[in-house]
């Protein structure tokens, strides 16, 4: 059951990642900057993952090349958690999301070309169909949205780092929570560094920031990189990065239900076309786990 364990956390990561705007635009419509939130989000994450994985009894002592590649891949996802949040302000949430979407055909290119990692034709087509479907971004032209398109643009890389990091650095055999953990306390840092040396990280004065803030930590935050680590592990980075069509889906469904957006019929082809998208990397993780042999194979 170790590939539908692993869509299951994939579906659920990319799933929870997109509820970040659900959270994160209050936030900024309360006044609080970009550098506060993120370095109150981290914070909050890792002290909640450093708390379970304490009750679990998990060591958290790790050798010194680990914590560099911990520091690197904390480095790349910071970068990607702020862009994401920085192009909010110049370009609609749906449409950042949707952009920092195209980061499978980076994950792809990359396992295939340096890592050579064989994909399946039906794979490529759910890499297809993925982009395919959001690919009428509708994002309006204007200087600012240039702005937020670049901001956005730019988590596409680091967040195409981060995932192979996860699945090809040292700390691949590293328990996932450690992982985790350290990624989140080390992008605390980083934010921490940024929010003292710019906007300050003043303490929010009321309640329903906190209480944004205490989810954004939780939900997008813990249970979305703890289980896009197991994901990875139990699946790979190209099956876990083409199972994040549920990240833009759950952008969209909150814009619409929540934020009040539009829902037309390019919207409902898109949804359509995600959910094919999933139900191909669903197939192909069924057939890894019942792989076919020849007649007179034999298995050692």
């Amino acid at each position: 059951m170790n590939n539908l364990r692993g869509v299951l956390y994939a579906v659920v990561s990319s799933a929870t990642f997109g509820l970040i705007p659900l959270f994160s635009i209050p936030l900024l419509q309360g006044g609080m900057s970009s550098p506060a939130i993120l370095f109150y989000r981290f914070g909050l994450a890792a002290a909640m993952m450093g708390l379970i994985a304490l009750a679990t009894r998990r060591p958290l002592r790790i050798t010194w090349p680990q914590t560099g590649t911990l520091l690197l891949l904390g480095a790349m996802y910071s970068v990607t958690a702020l862009g994401l949040l920085r192009s909010y302000t110049y370009i609609p949430s749906s449409v950042a999301t949707t952009i920092n979407f195209l980061y499978p055909l980076g994950v792809a290119i990359v396992m295939t070309l340096f890592f050579r990692e064989k994909n399946s034709v039906w794979l490529l087509v759910a890499i297809l169909i993925s982009l395919v479907s959001w690919g009428d971004i509708g994002c309006p032209q204007s200087d600012r949205a240039i702005v937020g398109v670049g901001f956005a643009g730019a988590t596409v890389l680091t967040y195409t780092i981060y995932i192979v990091g996860v699945k090809k650095s040292r700390i691949s055999r590293l328990d996932p929570m450690i992982q985790a953990f350290y990624v989140l306390l080390f992008s605390a840092c980083f934010f921490l560094v940024y929010a003292l040396s710019t906007t300050g990280a003043p303490l929010p004065g009321k309640w329903h920031l906190w209480q944004n803030l205490l989810l954004l930590a939780l939900v997008p935050t813990v249970v979305s990189n703890l289980t896009l680590v197991l994901a990875i592990k139990e699946i790979g980075s190209t099956m876990t990065s083409i199972l994040g069509s549920m990240e833009p889906l759950t952008a969209v469904l909150v814009g619409v239900l929540h934020f009040g957006e539009k829902f037309g019929l390019d919207s409902a082809s898109g949804l359509i076309l995600i959910i094919t998208a999933v139900i191909i990397v669903i197939l192909q993780a069924k057939k890894k786990e019942h792989p076919q042999t020849l007649p007179h194979e034999s298995i050692h």
